[in-house]
């Protein structure tokens, strides 16, 4: 008999992440026929090569996944997010996405988006410390 065991890694290894990703995406090809999923990344580097914006996220069977945009502090409020929403919704559109999809905490970015067309699906308000999952 096979044992197995649960462990909770606060730092899975890279290679660990990629497997999962990688078997998650063979299983969704293997039920959708849908092989054209690729990654995302956008970057705005200043003169001294250091990230001071960025987007990540994918594409896949006709949408684009947003997972990450951030803007640093001293670039913000100067069109930078919009800049790389424009860029990643472009290059979603040359992949042949026409939806996206994203996530935003209530403290975060919720009145950027809808500036853009996006609305909202569902709000899940930022919880305290003292309450429960």
């Amino acid at each position: 008999m096979t044992t197995y065991r649960l462990r909770i890694e606060t730092e899975p290894a890279n290679a660990d992440v990629k497997f999962l990703l990688d078997s998650l995406y063979r299983y969704n090809v293997e039920r959708t026929g849908r092989d054209d999923g690729q990654l995302l990344a956008i970057l705005l580097r200043d003169e001294m090569d250091r990230i001071v914006a960025g987007l990540y996220g994918w594409t896949w069977g006709g949408w684009l996944k947003i997972d990450y945009l951030w803007v640093s502090q001293e670039e913000r409020r100067q069109g930078r997010g919009r800049q790389l929403l424009a860029a990643a919704e472009a290059e979603a559109r040359k992949r042949g996405c026409s939806h996206a999809t994203l996530n935003t905490f209530s403290f975060q970015a919720p009145d950027f988006y809808p500036k853009f067309g996006y609305r909202i699906v569902s709000t899940i308000q930022w919880r305290r410390r003292t309450d429960r999952i």
